[in-house]
This record gives C-alpha cells, sequence and structure tokens, in this order.
C-alpha cells in the first residue's frame, strides 16, 4: 500500500487517485445507495461492490481499465478491419 505524500507534495501528486480513508472514492455511491435506501439488499451491495473496487484497486485496476480488459476478453484476439455498417 503506497503512504500518503507529505502535505508539501509537489504538483505531480495531483495524479493519484482520490482515496477516502484506505478506499478508492468512486465507492462512496454504493455507499450512498446504501444509506439512501436501509435494507439488508443495499447493504450487502454496497459491502460486495466495495470489496470488488478494492481488490480492483489492490491489483492495479480502475473500473474503466478492468471495462476494457473484460471488453477486450469477449471481443477475441481478432478485430475485422471492415466497418459494421458498410
Amino acid at each position: 500500500m503506497a503512504s500518503l505524500p507529505p502535505p508539501d507534495a509537489s504538483w505531480r501528486d495531483s495524479s493519484r487517485p482520490a482515496k477516502f480513508w484506505i478506499f478508492e472514492a468512486y465507492t462512496i455511491f454504493p455507499v450512498l445507495l446504501a444509506l439512501y435506501n436501509i435494507q439488508f439488499w443495499t447493504l450487502a451491495l454496497a459491502f460486495t461492490v466495495i470489496i470488488f473496487l478494492t481488490i480492483l484497486s489492490y491489483y492495479g485496476f480502475t473500473l474503466q481499465v478492468f471495462g476494457r480488459l473484460i471488453r477486450n476478453l469477449i471481443s477475441g484476439p481478432r478485430k475485422s478491419a471492415v466497418s459494421w455498417w458498410a
């Protein structure tokens, strides 16, 4: 795990992902959903999403990069050079 940058950090640290304690900042959306509609299934969904995104972050993926990886796995190694609309 990366440590927190010093308070006098350079502008180069602005590319670091936003963190909410140890979680990425975009994991707050399932928490807000769970707090808005407090039921067991929303709390379980929020907890599952946070665990999933934390595991992705541990392996160095963001949600966008993981989506591109899945899209690449689905589409396969061969790409057609002919456009679909032609």
